[in-house]
């Protein structure tokens, strides 16, 4: 055996490649430090849907899924790496827009971003890859977020990304100790500008032009997800039972929403609190009766061990800063939270998200008040 033979292999990474400059960069970046990269890339439109929108919007699910495939195998063949597109359309219908519609259709308001990367972008995707044939050691995407192997703990824990402009921990937060020890995070200890300025001096300036995905699909209307009976109008109350007005159907509001409730006159400002799919009603109220000093997490995913009860923080929605609570067990999955300051708009549906510090905890679906 020569010198060569006894050369160990150089580690190989699958990169998910969006078609954006976050994945081109991470993957440029991986081909740097010396990885044998391949690049992969998930196709989930298949057509069986005729969104509408009135202004041009970029989302994951739409048929500029073409234009994204296309910059993704550009990128690829920039860096020279091998590209793979991943067929996933049948299975997103079920597992994404399937949960969107039902969590719409249950009265809630659903968060399919936080179940594309549990169940499509680190969890099928990978699996359907290596059915395909590609062996890898190691995924990378373009994720603002940290991964920090606890070697005393024998864990791998979860960090926020250091952007705080870009940080995408909140999306991650169901993720496993099975799924975190094979993931890379090239971005990770980067800001959104110099992942920028580093794509247009190395050759990507194309990409570093390029809009954000604004939405998970690319229209400002869901209704073509659902069928045309599941939108029926309905009575728009308040706290009293008095009705206010009507609304166009259920799935085009949200908790805490004030605009486009068509309340008009002398009416103070209302927000929506609550949507009772079960008589079809939605239910209307001042902003201090849209407020709550506490909820429930139920379906609780803890990443690496479950903490003690105590004081820690939570994010009740991607866009919204971390607030402090009180954390108390109420079954095996489910907790309750206490908010020294009583919170606006808590929202069923949506991911509760626990931190303490940089850390990420683990997260569920917010269950009620």
């Amino acid at each position: 055996m020569n010198e060569m033979d006894s050369t160990p292999p150089r580690r190989c990474v699958a990169v998910g490649l969006s078609g954006g400059v976050d994945s081109t960069v991470a993957a440029w970046l991986l081909v740097r430090q010396g990885y044998h990269v391949i690049g992969i890339t998930m196709q989930i439109w298949d057509n069986s849907v005729e969104l509408k929108s009135t202004t041009h919007r970029s989302g994951c699910y739409g048929p500029g899924e073409a234009e994204d495939i296309a910059l993704a195998q550009r990128a690829a063949d920039l860096l020279r790496i091998r590209h793979v597109t991943v067929p996933l359309a049948e299975e997103y219908k079920h597992r994404v827009l399937g949960y969107f519609r039902q969590e719409y259709l249950s009265g809630r308001t659903p968060n399919p971003c936080v179940v594309c990367n549990r169940d499509m972008k680190f969890g099928l995707l990978l699996e359907k890859s290596r059915e395909m044939g590609l062996e890898f050691d190691y995924f990378a995407t373009g994720h603002y977020a940290r991964i920090r192997h606890d070697e005393k703990a024998g864990v791998h824990r979860l960090l926020k990304g250091v952007d705080p402009l870009k940080d995408q921990s909140y999306f991650l937060a169901q993720l496993d100790q099975a799924v975190l020890r094979q993931l890379i995070f090239p971005l990770g200890d980067m800001t959104k500008p110099e992942v920028v300025a580093l794509a247009r001096e190395n050759g990507f300036a194309d990409w570093a032009d390029r809009p954000e995905s604004q939405d998970f699909i690319e229209s400002d209307d869901y209704s073509p997800l659902f069928k045309a009976s599941e939108a029926q109008p309905g009575p728009m109350v308040d706290l009293n039972g008095t009705i206010l007005g009507r609304h166009r159907g259920l799935l085009f509001y949200t908790i805490g929403q004030r605009e486009g409730l068509g309340i008009g006159g002398g009416c103070e400002k209302l927000y929506v609190k609550e949507l009772r799919p079960k008589d079809n009603t939605l239910v209307v109220a001042r902003r201090d009766e849209v407020m709550a000093a506490a909820c429930e997490i139920e379906a609780v995913r803890w990443i690496a061990e479950e903490p003690s009860p105590g004081e820690y923080e939570v994010r009740l929605r991607y866009r919204q800063k971390a607030v402090p609570c009180v954390l108390e067990k109420l079954t095996a999955n489910r907790v309750q939270v206490r908010f020294p300051v009583s919170q606006f708009a808590i929202t069923p549906g949506q991911a509760g998200v626990f931190y303490r510090g940089d850390e990420v905890l683990g997260g569920g679906w917010i269950a009620g008040m």
